[in-house]
Order: C-alpha cells, then sequence, then structure tokens
C-alpha cells in the first residue's frame, strides 16, 4: 500500500506546506537499484585509543571504492593510508545548514580500543564534530568488542555502553541515516556485515547490535554471493516471501518457493517472474504443501532430496489469529504455533537427520517484533514470535558443529497487504513511531536475509536483527 503522507510531504507543493506547518517529513529512502552505484563517497573515520580494526577497515573501503578520511580522533588513519597508497584526508566538520555538497556519506568509529567508561569521550569529540557532515541516507557503523570477552569489568561496561549511544544517535540523526553496531571478537572478518550495513540495501535496518565472532570466506562474487546455492523458502507466493525468493534469486541462489494449495496460482506467479528476471542459471521451482501437516517434513525433505540438497533455509511462512486470550479460541492459539514454530523445528528435524542442509547451510526465520515487544491481542502470535528467537539463539551453538548458522529477522511495520488492511489509526501508528517515520517495504527484510544467507555471514550466528527503521516499541 502506498505511504500517501510520505508521498505528498516530499512532493514540492508538500514540502512547502510541510515546513510552514511544522510537519514530519520522513526522508525517502535510498534503496539498492541496479542502475546505480550500491557504494560512492567518503566515510570519515574516528576511533577511541588503540584501535585495532583499521587494517581490516582499510581493506573493506578499498575494495568498494570508498575514500576514508580522518577525524583528529583517528590520527594512525592517515599514516595508514600513506603506507597502502590510498586516497584519505581530513574531515571538515559542516555546519547542518550547509548543503549536501561534499558531505560524507558514513561515519565509523573504531571503539574496540576503548578499556574503561572515561575513553568513551572519544564517541563524543567524533559525533560532536562529523555528525551535521553526515548526508541524507547515511551510515553510521560503531565497532566494539563483546562486552563478553573483554579482559576486565571496567572494559565490559565501555562497550556495553556502545549500544545506547549507537541507538541514540539512530534517533537523532534522521534524514533517513542508520545507525548500527558491530561487536566483533578477535580477529573476526568485518567485510560482509560493514558491505551490509554501508549500503542502500540496509535502508531499513537501525539500532541493531550484531556479534561477528570467527573468520569467514569471501563469496566468489560479492554482485553474485549466492551463485550456485540452492534456496528453501516457505510462504514464498506474495509479499514479504515472495519478495525474499525474488532477492535470493538475484543473488544468485536457485530457488524453491513452498506455499499451500490455495496459494498455488500466486505461488506459480512468483516463481515465473523470478525466472524472468533472475538469469540464476538454475531451475527455480515451486512446491506445494501445507506445513502443518504431519507429513509435511517429509515431502519437504524428498523434495529437495531430489535436488541434491539445500543450502538455504528461510522460515517465512507465518499467519495470524487475533484475539485477547480471554476470547481466543483453542484452534486459534494451535494453528498459530503449529505454523509459526512448530513447523519450522519439524522441518529442520527432517533435513539435519538426513544430511540435506549441507555443509556452510544457513537458516534464516523471520521473527516479529511482537515476539520482542508483544502486543494486545496476539498472545498467540507473539509467542510464537518470542519462540522463533528462543530456537535461533539456543540453536546456534548446536548447529555450528555442523557448519551451518542460524539467525532470525525481525520485521516491525512493513507495507504489505495484511498491514493494509489494518485500521487506518493503527496503520498510521506502525508507520510513524521509528525512527524512519514510515514503515519499511517487503524488499528490506529481503535484503536482510539475502545478508544473513552469504558465504560472508558464516561468522554471525544466534543473532536477531530487527528491521523495523528503529521502531521505538520494544529494545
Amino acid at each position: 500500500m502506498k505511504d500517501r503522507y510520505l508521498d505528498f510531504v516530499n512532493s514540492p507543493f508538500g514540502t512547502s506546506i510541510a515546513r510552514a506547518l511544522g510537519l514530519p517529513k520522513p526522508e525517502v529512502l535510498r534503496r539498492h537499484r541496479a542502475d546505480e552505484a550500491e557504494f560512492a563517497g567518503m566515510a570519515a573515520i574516528g576511533a577511541g585509543p588503540s584501535p585495532t580494526l583499521f587494517d581490516q577497515l582499510m581493506r573493506v573501503l578499498t575494495g568498494i571504492g570508498m575514500t576514508g578520511i580522518a577525524h583528529d580522533s583517528a590520527p594512525d588513519w592517515l599514516a595508514l593510508a600513506h603506507r597502502r597508497g590510498a586516497m584519505s584526508g581530513r574531515i571538515t566538520p559542516r555546519a547542518a545548514d550547509s548543503g549536501s555538497a561534499n558531505r560524507v556519506h558514513a561515519l565509523i568509529f573504531d571503539a574496540t580500543g576503548i578499556a574503561e567508561s572515561s575513553e568513551l569521550h572519544a564517541l563524543y569529540a567524533f559525533f560532536h564534530d562529523a555528525l551535521r557532515s553526515l548526508a541524507k541516507s547515511g551510515r553510521i557503523v560503531v565497532l566494539g568488542r563483546p562486552p563478553s570477552t573483554c579482559a576486565s569489568p571496567r572494559a565490559a561496561t565501555a562497550q556495553r555502553a556502545l549500544e545506547g549511544m549507537t541507538r541514540s544517535l539512530g534517533k537523532e540523526a534522521r534524514n533517513g541515516i542508520t545507525s548500527n553496531l558491530l561487536y566483533v571478537a578477535g580477529s573476526a572478518d568485518i567485510e560482509g556485515a560493514l558491505r551490509f550495513f554501508l549500503s542502500p540495501r540496509s535502508a531499513y535496518v537501525s539500532g541493531q547490535v550484531v556479534h561477528i565472532d570467527r573468520p569467514a570466506a569471501a563469496p566468489a562474487s560479492w554482485t553474485k554471493p549466492l551463485a550456485g546455492q540452492r534456496a528453501l523458502v516457505t510462504g514464498a507466493a506474495r509479499g514479504i516471501g515472495a519478495s525474499i525468493a525474488k532477492v535470493l534469486a538475484e543473488h544468485g541462489a536457485i530457488v524453491t518457493g513452498l506455499d499451500v494449495e490455495a496459494a498455488r496460482d500466486a505461488l506459480d506467479q512468483t516463481m515465473l517472474s523470478i525466472e524472468d528476471t533472475s538469469r540464476s542459471g538454475g531451475a527455480h521451482a515451486a512446491l506445494i504443501a501445507d506445513i502443518a501437516a504431519a507429513d509435511a517434513p517429509a515431502e519437504i525433505a524428498a523434495a529437495l532430496a531430489s535436488a541434491g540438497g539445500v543450502d538455504i533455509v528461510v522460515h517465512n511462512a507465518g499467519i495470524t489469529r487475533d484475539k485477547t486470550i480471554a476470547r481466543m479460541t483453542d484452534d486459534m492459539w494451535t494453528s498459530v504455533l503449529d505454523i509459526n514454530l512448530l513447523a519450522q523445528e519439524r522441518i529442520d528435524d527432517a533435513l539435519l537427520a538426513q544430511n540435506l542442509l549441507r555443509a556452510g547451510g544457513r537458516i534464516v526465520a523471520v521473527s516479529s517484533i511482537s515476539g520482542i515487544a508483544g502486543n494486545r491481542g496476539q498472545t498467540n502470535y507473539a509467542t510464537s514470535k518470542a519462540g522463533v528467537i528462543g530456537r535461533v539463539q539456543s540453536m546456534a551453538p548446536v548447529l555450528r558443529e555442523r557448519g551451518v548458522t542460524i539467525n532470525a529477522v525481525a520485521p516491525g511495520f512493513i507495507e504489505t497487504q495484511m498491514t493494509a488492511r489494518m485500521p487506518f489509526a493503527a496503520r498510521e501508528a506502525g508507520r510513524r513511531l521509528n525512527a524512519m517515520g514510515q514503515g519499511g517495504l517487503p524488499v528490506d527484510v529481503a535484503e536482510t536475509v539475502a545478508w544473513l544467507a552469504s558465504p560472508a555471514c558464516a561468522n554471525i550466528t544466534g543473532n536477531v536483527v530487527r528491521v523495523c527503521g528503529q521502531s521505538l516499541i520494544g529494545a
């Protein structure tokens, strides 16, 4: 559904009205487009004492074609750039009304060396100087160390403080700017995460904390990171599921889209459209199954076995049956838990028992911010989606022994046919109660799923990434 308010206040006439009346004016988010460069411009680099990730950061920025310019808090950056023969310079803070010329496109702060709370002042100095120099739809990325790995309580305290700073920056920056924190353990690779969080693909992901804990190999191609891999997407006929199937195919995956008999026509159309546009070199397929049925796991396993196994499993299928718990029937409770949670367990059990999820496999489950914050009239749905999060976190160490990662995405308000049916007031509240002041699109969820499915995310597991524009609801 179209967001008419967003369209209006960003039209020439609407802009003048919004300015005159003091109305909020959400930024039209810059999302990935095939005809536009994914990365460009300058990244301003700041640091606390003894930063440890400059070498990796230099390699990534050079690889994506961005120029790193140093803030006074990061004098070592210039020396490193000179040794590497890379373009660089110093950031000159700009006034808020200085226009878009020469603005930086990202602010990156290496806080990995901060060992006590007094050293957090370096964050203030950098962002106080640099935030107003950040372009619209810019990116803020803070790099830290997982508090659990710190050598002292003081260091852990300071590193945990980064979460409050990063989330607050996302709420202050506005203008379509995102702010995210990467906790990097030891010598873990940051390229996969940085490429995502610096790109337009993460347009609706802000205020998130991602844990990266080990090395990971780069894909053979960053433009087709899923080339040759087979993916299963449940609930693929429409909405978010259809977008996930499309984006995975665009990234090179061979997709099997699954849905129920009633959605057969829509599923066929989705899979045909993927065939027309993806050119992945493989045969995409539609699979009809009711994942709540007792024989569904065996049926799905047999279909995937005939294709030689699967590399990526995306658990997207889900339903709502909303009522307050006092008015909720037993069937409403049971059906939501069965489809949204128990079916995921049964399908994965079947695939793992037959070794159909190949080495290096990825499981990505779609949760919801309702599973984090709860929601009136959705005790069944919130329970199921919180269970998805619990499953991801508890299964991560178990699956790691098999070389498999499992993560979740938790969408907030996403513009779909389902949200279009919401009452006007509830729909507008969902759209506006986030740092972006607007709803997300199905492609925002799909891009996050595709990132977590990438070979470059072999070092990210047990994470829950909200795709909610930094919603004011929940943690």
